[in-house]
């Protein structure tokens, strides 16, 4: 059993088939998870052909292990089942909104985790591509998927052939808060971003980026505010043509 102190990225696994048996029994015992109201409001895709990876690939921009891993999960939002089951019962179901959404997304987020847990438990390796909500109308497009679903999670799946080094994480007073939230000051962002700011790699990339500090290859190169805007209003879009919150006003501006 994998400790999640040494839990890893996996992104290159071995040529070894990912039994239909083990992931299904995996994928069931996740689904002992919290769920809102009981309701578990997600449903998985298993992409398992090598035709499907491909047209997955370009949604996660091309990232090689979409294609070269034995499995990928696509983890969605589900409320579709949950109206079509109320309709079938003589109830109307009001589902078609932002709350549904956010809580849809909070059940599906909290699976993929257990279903992460698990795989560790099993000495499966898994990537999980925060890729999923920048294009999300390819994958919906490409997977089929119906009104009130939306993707919010992709894994990649397999047994793994690296043992990448651990990344860094934040100390735990960093994000912990007793009774309410303490604002930081910048003595206390110099304390908590010390060891990550001087990684060797880190501090190469820096160098490689050509800037003055590590914050600023996140704010100006990997994470930009046009990009953020940009993919802000097409994520609104896709969410309202999947059928949540179809009332807010098409004009909306995420930078307002």
């Amino acid at each position: 059993m994998k400790n999640l102190l040494t839990r890893r990225s996996i992104r290159k696994y071995a040529d070894r088939p990912v039994d239909d048996q083990l992931l299904n029994r995996l994928m069931e015992e996740a689904a002992r998870t919290q769920t809102m109201g009981n309701l578990q409001l997600y449903s998985v895709i298993v992409t398992r052909s090598d035709e499907m990876k491909q047209k997955l690939a370009p949604a996660h921009f091309n990232q090689p292990m979409v294609t070269e891993a034995p499995v990928v999960l696509t983890i969605c939002a589900d409320f579709n089942r949950t109206s079509f089951w109320a309709k079938c019962r003589n109830a109307e179901p009001g589902y078609d909104n932002l709350l549904s959404f956010i809580n849809a997304a909070t059940d599906a987020l909290l699976y993929t985790q257990t279903l992460c847990n698990l795989m560790d438990e099993e000495g499966l390796g898994y990537c999980y591509l925060g890729t999923t909500v920048y294009q999300p109308q390819q994958i919906i497009d490409i997977l089929d998927l119906p009104k009130l679903t939306f993707p919010v999670a992709t894994l990649t799946v397999g047994w793994p052939a690296e043992e990448p080094p651990l990344s860094d994480r934040l100390p735990l007073e960093s994000f912990v808060h007793q009774e309410t939230y303490q604002d930081y000051l910048s003595k206390d962002i110099d304390t908590y971003y010390y060891e990550k700011e001087h990684l060797v790699e880190n501090q190469n990339f820096v160098r490689i980026n050509h800037k003055e500090t590590l914050a600023q290859v996140f704010t100006d190169i990997r994470y930009t505010r046009r990009d953020n805007e940009a993919l802000s209003e097409v994520l609104i879009d896709t969410l309202r043509r999947q059928g949540f919150f179809p009332y807010i006003c098409k004009n909306i501006s995420p930078s307002i």
